[in-house]
């Protein structure tokens, strides 16, 4: 072997070694006999490297998956010696090999099995076991290869093919594995079992790490092999012997539980679990207080959620097949847990509380279904709703401000309790509504003596109701009266309390969730909104000392002034006087800390815009507050806009660059509050957004930071063509003008759909604009599509692609609206390279999304020109170079018929088909018949057959057929 090569195998060798060494990897990969080097190598112990020996195996496994079938029978045989040699030094070596190399070799060994189990190497196991016998650097390696073999048979997570042949391999391999294991169940599993049971006997009390690994084998396999193997006394007493030794007890657990996971009938398996229960019991295991071992009790929470889910699972079967004597023993076994089920639920672990969430959600559904409940039962739900309570509380620990996983991970834990809380309400909502209303009040009228984990958990509670007692459209308020007068006097007490003042963020934050949540309360009693208000926008909210609780209560405030429209008259004025500090644009100078950061600003000029616009005033009146509202920020963008040009510093340029564009987007966001019942003509404001305008477009001018201005002011002139309509036309012309200048494939990827928004809104009223600008667009396109990139730079052909998708966008707008003379105008030389790109598009280019635009395009044309009176020339191209796309692009070998997208573009390509023929009637025909189809050598009675399709009435009859058609034609 080359041994320069191999000392860049070492994870300490430098880059050129390293990447000399992969070079030799994929260069022993490829050659016939290298790997009969590397299995002398490992056979002899040539190496004493690690990285070497893993290496070698890696060349052995590549052999075996890909290039097996190629060798003689004495080839395989010496790797089956080779493995057998290697196992046998093992056992005499005086260190055992590290664990990355023993998994390597068990992986080698695994593929191997399923390569010659059936064949060749019918006594695979009893090899392996005659050798490693009761040894056990022997026995760590059978058990290791045991499991390799369960990931080869069952582990549906190993990834054994490439995508493209998935689905084909799946199956065949589902097929092998099968018969793989049915091979084994019949020849070797009771030998294997046997050969556990000696092993864990032998080991349990002088070999903890190789019991463990053995009873981690046993849970594997017992998936998939006979029950009875397992599931009987002697192994039952040796599991539950091992269930009192601290370091087997884990996987003892983990092992039991997959005995009882197993599928079998509900009466054996109710039997099962209830001898399994009462030997748990009787040893003391279910005494949870006593015990201290928090990761013991996470893996026996599990197995408790897997033994009361067997039970549950049984009870449906039983109930389903009418056996209801078994299923009322089976209930009462399900009943006689829910105690434990309880302790493990109100632990204070998560993790134990989590493992039995499934059990605790079954049971609750047994509940639901039953016609009554007894009292023990009702008993049983209060507990439940009590243990969720109490474990929605955050403990001391949680950090607010500095979120790490531990957090992340309670989070997803409530989410989990929530879902108890849903399937609680199912069970009892009065229960629920009266459990927590009696939690709510005590706490609230102590809350300022009480721990903030409490009051959060209270007022959390309230907000749970709203989805766990589900009403429609929010109506909480109205309808079932007990459920309306609860939820109205919580409601009262929450905005009345004064809570919204405790110091402590998670109150803060759930205290405005909760009333935006409610926000139908203050239709009933809309006294409270000032109250509310000001929480908001003092220190309580919007200039709290915390960022994370200012940034959400500018969205939360934005909602609740949405939601309570024209209530809100009385405070309009007010409010926006109150706000006036937060919509100040930060100015981009250094060291200066703004209250808000400028995303949070969106909403507090959304939530302006709303007050003005959806307020009882005149259009006089809103147009005043409204110009107050935006002429700061055209002042401050004029200025920043001269400091901007004569900016030297990059930093500082992109630092002006983001305060103007914020600018914009402010006065963007403003217009969101104009609707179709209030447009901005109505409410007299089209001129502050026309200044707007003014002020915003000569940014586009500007040489510096172009990328981030033109895209502010696109934006504004989307919103802009919206809100004013053909108010905003005037100012189009320049505007394109200025972004069309020096721009790259990205510039006109986003100016494109503008020119289509335009486009598709005034249709003939842009006419004489569009006609003016295509060609400078086009050639704008096409100049960027031209310009050489690197051969393997994804993004820039990803940016072409992209950019050639919305040309061809463009066209199927101006089209699509109608206004095809737009193209026509062109001049003849223009037009014929326009349509040759379509015909390009539409053929050459692999991408399924452009293809079926460009069949749109060209069957608008074909149904725009291609009749009697068309434009000179176009029944020439229709028949030279339409007509023959229909058939070039579906031939493609990348014109993929099992992609959905690709199926699309072929529909649209039949829809030109049937176009070209409707438009030119019995002459298509004949040059399909006598000429076109002729020329593909297509047989005389299929073009008979394409021409009787393509005349069929039903056009899914053709593009049904087309799809067939092609499908034979091609290799």
């Amino acid at each position: 072997m080359d041994e320069q090569a191999l000392l860049g195998l070492n994870p300490n060798a430098d880059a050129d070694f390293r990447q000399r060494a992969l070079a030799y990897f994929e260069q022993l990969k490829i050659s016939q006999d290298a790997w009969q080097v590397c299995a002398e190598a490992l056979a002899q112990s040539i190496y004493s490297d690690d990285h070497i020996k893993f290496f070698c195996f890696q060349v052995l496994e590549h052999q075996i998956k890909f290039k097996y079938a190629e060798l003689t029978e004495v080839q395989q045989q010496l790797i089956r010696e080779t493995l057998i040699t290697w196992l046998q030094a093992q056992m005499l070596n005086p260190q055992p090999e590290k664990t990355f190399i023993r998994n390597k070799a068990a992986q080698v060994f695994a593929l191997l099995f399923v390569t010659e189990y059936l064949t060749k190497w019918p006594k695979f196991f009893f090899d392996i076991l005659s050798v490693v016998d009761l040894n056990p650097r022997g026995v760590d390696m059978y058990l290791r290869i045991l499991m390799a073999v369960d990931a080869e048979l069952v582990d549906r997570d190993v990834v054994h093919t490439s995508e493209a042949s998935y689905y084909f391999a799946l199956t065949f391999e589902a097929r092998r594995n099968t018969l793989l294991k049915d091979t084994m169940r019949e020849q070797c599993i009771p030998s294997l079992v046997e050969s556990w049971y000696q092993i864990l006997q032998n080991y349990q009390y002088n070999n903890s790490e190789l019991t463990c690994q053995c009873l981690e084998v046993v849970g594997a396999y017992v998936s998939w092999i006979d029950l009875s193997l397992i599931a009987n006394e002697r192994f039952i007493n040796m599991l539950l012997g091992h269930m009192s030794v601290e370091v087997l007890r884990e996987e003892a657990c983990d092992c039991l539980f997959e005995i009882v996971n197993k599928g079998m009938d509900p009466i054996d398996k109710t039997k099962l679990v209830e001898s399994l229960c009462q030997v748990l019991q009787s040893a003391g295991l279910f005494s949870i207080d006593q015990e201290d071992d928090v990761d013991f009790l996470a893996r026996f929470s599990k197995l408790v959620n897997g033994m009361g889910q067997a039970l549950i699972a049984s009870w449906t079967k039983l109930i389903k097949n009418g056996d209801m004597k078994s299923a009322q023993d089976t209930l009462q076994a399900i009943e006689a847990k829910v105690a434990l089920m309880l302790q493990l639920l109100i632990h204070e672990d998560d993790d134990i509380s989590s493992n039995i969430i499934g059990f605790c959600y079954d049971y609750l559904h047994i509940l639901k279904q039953l016609s009554a409940l007894s009292d023990q039962q009702k008993a049983n739900v209060e507990a439940i709703m009590l243990a969720v309570m109490k474990k929605l509380t955050y403990d001391e620990e949680y950090n607010f401000e500095n979120e790490g996983e531990d957090e992340a991970m309670f989070v997803e834990y409530r989410k989990q309790l929530k879902l108890l809380l849903d399937r609680l309400a199912q069970v009892s909502p009065e229960l629920l509504l009266a459990s927590v209303r009696r939690v709510f009040n005590t706490t609230l009228h102590i809350f300022q003596t009480t721990r903030f984990m409490e009051v959060e958990v209270a007022i959390r509670l309230l907000y749970m109701l709203a989805e766990a007692l589900p009403v429609s459209h929010g109506a909480h308020f109205s309808g079932d009266v007990t459920k309306a007068t609860a939820l109205q006097d919580m409601m009262r007490t929450l905005v009345t309390s004064g809570v919204s003042a405790y110091q402590h963020t998670s109150v803060t934050l759930e205290f405005f969730e909760t009333v935006v949540r409610y926000e139908k309360f203050f239709a009933v009693e809309p006294q409270h909104i000032p109250t509310v208000l000001m929480a908001f926008l003092d220190h309580r909210g919007l200039r709290h000392t915390s960022p994370k609780v200012r940034s959400r209560t500018a969205y939360l405030f934005s909602r609740f002034v949405k939601s309570l429209n024209k209530q809100m008259n009385p405070f309009i004025e007010d409010v926006l006087n109150r706000i006036q500090d937060l919509l100040e644009l930060s100015p981009p100078e250094n060291g200066y800390q703004a209250l808000l950061s400028s995303d949070d600003q969106l909403f507090i000029y959304e939530t302006a815009g709303v007050l003005i616009v959806n307020s009882e005033y005149s259009a006089e009146r809103k147009q005043v507050l409204m110009r107050n509202l935006l002429t700061p920020l055209m002042e401050k963008f004029k200025v920043l806009l001269e400091k901007l040009m004569m900016a030297q510093d990059e930093d500082r340029q992109m630092a002006l660059a983001d305060c103007l564009n914020h600018a914009v987007g402010f006065a963007s966001r403003t217009s969101k509050a104009f609707s179709n019942k209030q447009t901005v003509k109505q409410c007299g404001c089209s001129e502050v957004y026309l200044d707007c305008l003014q002020t915003f477009l000569p940014a586009l001018s500007c040489p510096l930071q172009k990328e981030v201005l033109r895209s502010g002011v696109r934006t504004f002139l989307h919103r802009m063509i919206i809100c004013l309509e053909e108010e905003v036309l005037p100012f189009i012309p320049s505007a394109s003008e200025h972004m069309l200048k020096d721009c790259e494939a990205k510039d006109l990827q986003e100016f494109i759909p503008l020119i289509n928004q335009i486009t598709a809104k005034f249709k003939t009223q842009v006419s004489p604009f569009l006609q003016q600008m295509f060609m400078p667009l086009l050639h704008a396109i096409f100049e960027v599509l031209l310009l050489p990139a690197e051969e393997n730079d994804q993004s820039a052909a990803l940016e072409k692609q992209m950019l050639r998708r919305s040309y061809f966008a463009f066209l199927q707008t101006v089209t699509g609206s109608g206004m095809s003379e737009v193209i026509a105008n062109q001049g003849a030389e223009n037009v014929e390279r326009v349509l040759f790109t379509v015909i390009q598009g539409a053929v050459d280019y692999p991408d399924p999304i452009a293809q079926k635009t460009c069949f749109i395009i060209l069957s608008k044309l074909v149904e725009l020109w291609g009749g009697k009176d068309g434009p000179v020339g176009f029944a020439d191209f229709v028949y030279k170079h339409i007509v023959p796309a229909c058939f070039l692009a579906p031939l493609k070998q990348t014109f993929d018929l099992a992609d959905a997208q690709t199926v699309l573009a072929l529909s649209e390509c039949a829809v030109t088909l049937k176009t070209i023929h409707l438009k030119r009637g019995p002459e298509c025909i004949q040059y399909l018949q006598q000429e076109y189809l002729p020329s593909l050598q297509v047989a005389p009675e299929i073009i008979q057959e394409f021409c009787q399709a393509l005349q069929q009435p039903d056009a899914k009859v053709f593009k049904n057929y087309l799809k067939v058609f092609f499908q034979r034609a091609k290799p």
